[in-house]
């Protein structure tokens, strides 16, 4: 099999070997994990998973005037001042990053049957091997390459530049889906690229601007993503409005165009909850533990628990999380609560029969308040109007987008940011993509590298101060870049 290069011209391999991705991703097999999984679904009352999410921004902060400095890991900047804030963390952080290579394969010694879903993005990837730490590779390459160890271990897709899907301009989206692919491929090969069937949004953000979220699942499915995670409060039941009743199932997550389009994915719900702590206790174990076996298109099947947390922010998760980690996969190795990995779990429900269509319907929050009033082909005109109308009967509508972050709005106090990036993906468009510049130029990558970063939450989140000015001067080095060599 073909193998990238991880780094070409000095830039991360974020593009250029579209076609042989999309390749990898349409012709691998119908079951990755279920010829290795040696569970007895059939006997088991119900399962759980965890995943751990792993970020780092890149920020303009290798040296002292803002307009100039290197663009560095925000890990190498703890590590360069750990006398601010929580900076002191940085060793621990580094730690974080790799000891599931160590977790892992030391349970698989022990005879035990381990699990856990792992989703790395392309800044912190990038920023790792920019600081020289190849140790966390070599830990990390242990359990996505060696057939012995890879069956516990599932990774999963992410924006590269850690996007928020509801407020990034749905073309850069994608750009940042197909430039994960490539990174991750270089790093890992392209064999373990097939292995990846899930997708995590960053901050669980899911759209439900009708348009967006349907370009959202497009973009999931083209790339070749199976299934999606999402928070249970941004999704509703389509026939009354109302959360998911069964959530520790599989759904479907159906979302419609104004212009009448239709794209589906299956979505796996995360429950709501203090998201670390969750996972540092491994609680998802012990609310499986209380469920028995549910009946789904006539059979009867184990619910599945699911829950996503950072894997290295909070004292939780640097403290708590390894022991009891080790503890429950001990414990539930071989009984009949053990732990699954999302795709493990599905390919067993396939094998029994079970298809996609048999899962039940959601659709993003807010939406069947539209489409009481909408009808799908009516287009964005009309679609304007709706979501107008509704604004004004309720102040509680909105069509931005719900996260695990539900008190933050992705668009509204972000005026600082959101204006120079949508004019920055303006000016990309203009410049590389509409001219059909090849993204295997050198200059593609350079402006591509710059553009992804420049579009990464972390700008977003704090909505004011030295995060918002690292957010204006990567889009501004991005404009550089475009006006100089475009």
């Amino acid at each position: 099999m073909s193998t990238l290069p991880e780094y070409v011209d000095g830039w991360p391999n974020l593009s250029g070997s579209e076609g042989l991705i999309e390749q990898t991703v349409r012709n691998r097999g119908a079951a990755v994990f279920l010829p290795e999984s040696h569970l007895d679904f059939g006997g088991i009352q119900s399962a759980f998973a965890i995943a751990l999410h792993m970020h780092q921004p890149l920020i303009p902060a290798g040296g002292r005037d803002l307009a100039t400095a290197a663009i560095i890991s925000n890990l190498k900047h703890m590590m360069d001042n750990p006398g601010i804030g929580d900076n002191h963390n940085a060793s621990v952080f580094h730690w974080c990053y790799k000891r599931m290579g160590e977790f892992v394969p030391q349970l698989i010694e022990e005879g035990k049957q381990p699990r856990v879903m792992l989703e790395y993005t392309g800044t912190l990837l990038h920023g790792l091997r920019q600081m020289g730490l190849h140790d966390v590779f070599d830990n990390l390459k242990r359990i996505a390459c060696e057939p012995r160890y890879r069956r516990a271990v599932e990774w999963l897709g992410c924006p590269w530049g850690h996007a928020v899907a509801p407020s990034t301009p749905v073309q850069d989206y994608r750009l940042h889906v197909r430039a994960w692919q490539h990174h991750f491929a270089a790093i890992f090969g392209l064999e373990a690229l097939q292995r990846v069937r899930g997708f995590s949004p960053s901050e669980m953000a899911l759209p439900n601007h009708p348009d967006t979220a349907y370009e959202f699942v497009r973009t999931l499915k083209d790339c070749g993503f199976e299934w999606v995670l999402v928070q249970e409060h941004t999704v509703e039941r389509p026939e009354n409005g109302h959360g998911p009743e069964r959530k520790h199932l599989p759904h479907r997550l159906v979302c419609r165009s104004s212009r009448g389009e239709e794209a589906s994915i299956i979505a796996i719900i995360k429950t709501q909850g203090s998201d670390t702590k969750l996972v540092a206790q491994m609680q998802p174990y012990y609310e499986a533990k209380g469920l028995s076996r549910w009946e789904l298109a006539g059979k009867q099947v184990p619910p599945l628990v699911t829950q996503i947390a950072d894997g290295e922010n909070g004292g939780v998760m640097m403290n708590e999380f390894p022991p009891k980690y080790l503890e429950v996969m001990r414990e539930c190795s071989g009984s009949r609560t053990p732990a699954m990995n999302v795709t493990e779990y599905l390919e067993h429900l396939f094998a029994l029969g079970i298809r996609e269509k048999d899962f039940p319907v959601v659709q993003p929050i807010f939406q069947k308040r539209i489409w009481d009033r909408l009808q799908p082909g009516e287009g964005p005109e009309r679609l304007a109007k709706v979501i107008e109308e509704l604004k004004k009967e309720d102040h509680r509508f909105h069509m931005e987008g719900g996260s695990w972050t539900n008190s933050i709005s992705w668009v509204r106090g972000y005026e600082n940011v959101i204006g120079p990036m949508e004019r920055t993906s303006s000016h990309f468009y203009e410049k590389v993509i509409k001219p059909g510049v090849s993204p295997a130029d050198p200059r593609y990558r350079n402006v591509l590298f710059h553009l992804l970063c420049s579009q990464t939450s972390c700008y977003r989140y704090w909505g004011q101060g030295i995060w918002t000015d690292y957010g204006r001067e990567i889009c501004r080095r991005t404009e550089a870049v475009l006006n100089h060599d475009f």
